[in-house]
């Protein structure tokens, strides 16, 4: 081995940063697009479980209140998920005892940067069964 003369040493040094810095410029895009990725789906897991939450939600109103519209809206009172992308269905309500379904269906949207346009809004759903109070 033959040590570097200082003169060597310094131009491999100022070598070296500009290939960093190429280096960088190539992966800085993709390590954003990840990052953002993440990001699209950290929200969609979010929005799972305000959909889970809401179906829970509707399916206590729909135990206790005979109302068509009140499992709707106790899902969008308990979850701050949009109405218009919210559908709300019940079945099997009878009288006292019985059991009482929800299904929650919510499309997510995906409006992250750059991710999101690539994407479709995403369906969540969820359901719940409670039993009739009254």
């Amino acid at each position: 081995m033959h040590p570097l003369s200082a003169a060597q040493a310094g131009r491999r040094g100022k070598e070296d940063g500009g290939q960093a810095a190429v280096e960088l410029a190539l992966v800085l895009p993709l390590v954003v697009l990840v990052l953002l990725a993440v990001i699209q789906v950290g929200l969609v897991v979010r929005d799972q479980v305000l959909v889970v939450h809401a179906a829970r939600e509707a399916a206590r109103q729909a135990a206790v209140d005979p109302s068509a519209d009140g499992p709707k809206n106790a899902a969008l009172a308990g979850s701050n998920l949009e109405s218009e992308r919210l559908e709300v269905s019940m079945s099997g309500r009878g009288g006292a005892g019985t059991r009482v379904k929800v299904e929650v269906k919510y499309r997510a949207p995906t409006e992250v940067p750059l991710v999101g346009p690539m994407l479709n809004d995403i369906t969540l759903e969820a359901q719940a069964t409670m039993r009739v109070e009254h």
